[in-house]
This record gives C-alpha cells, structure tokens and sequence, in this order.
C-alpha cells in the first residue's frame, strides 16, 4: 500500500520505486553518520513525525534504504513505524540495493550481497564536500547582485 523511505540515503531508492509502482511514499528522516566525511556511526536518531500526502499510513509498507550497514537502522526504523504507526500497520517488508554481510538484519529484498564491508561511494557524496560558492564555480554561475523582481 506504501513506500517509506529512510531519509537521507533511501530518498532515491523509495522516489523511484513509487513512481514505478504508483504508491505513496513516505518520508521518514534519520540520521545516524557524522563525523569526519561523514562516515562515523553514531547513535541512530529519528524525525517526531513521517512525511506523508495520505491521510495516514498504509497498511502494507515496503520500508527502503539505499543500504544496510550494520542494520540497525532497518532495526530501528521498524520499532519506530511500529510505535507511532502500530495501529494500522499490518506487515513491513525491507529492501535496500546493498546489504552487507556483517549486518545484524537481513532484508527481504536487495540488489547487491556484499560479503565484505566495502565504503559504498555514491554519486552524490561529491555534494557533501562541495559548498554553495563551489558548486556555483563548478556549474558556472555567477552570484547577481541586482534584485529579482521585475521592472517595468
């Protein structure tokens, strides 16, 4: 009946598949990576409410992420829809594209086994580094001074 996706990661994962299903998605922040170049696991911290255009959640939710870790992301995020969204919730199934050998929780559906624990660098890491002006050099746009509202 849904999509919920994990936000940051699994914001591709979950626009895409809605639109090739023709579902609802929902929007569920998390955050658990900080630290140098973002790559240090911390504790796992959740949005207070899901994102979402329907009345409420579906009763059959498909929970993506761009990956799984050390799972306790998946983990957590079904105890969190569980407790805030119990109610209606009949089944949750996961997917994510890859799912790594060491995690702890082991997804219904994936794309890519990693037996290993590879840093998985993704196209838009580059962003994460990059500030506004930088990106404005690199796409060639020049800061305007004047106002943005018409003359005339």
């Amino acid at each position: 009946d849904q999509i919920v996706c994990l936000a940051k990661g699994g914001l591709r994962v979950g626009d895409i598949l809605c639109r090739i299903y023709g579902k609802p998605l929902a929007i569920l922040s998390a955050s658990s990576y900080g630290g140098a170049e973002n790559k240090v696991r911390a504790s796992i911290k959740f949005a207070t409410h899901l994102t979402m255009t329907t009345e409420q959640l579906g009763s059959r939710i498909l929970l993506v992420d761009d990956l799984v870790d050390s799972g306790i992301s998946l983990q957590e995020a079904i105890k969190w829809l569980q407790q805030y969204h119990g109610e209606v919730i009949e089944e949750i199934r996961t997917g994510v594209i890859w799912y790594k050998g060491n995690s702890i929780f082991i997804p219904d559906y994936y794309v890519d086994y990693l037996p290993d624990n590879p840093w998985i660098y993704q196209p838009f890491e580059h962003y994460e580094k990059i500030n506004p002006a930088e990106l404005g050099q690199v796409v060639g746009l020049q800061p305007k001074k004047k106002s943005n509202t018409k003359q005339g």
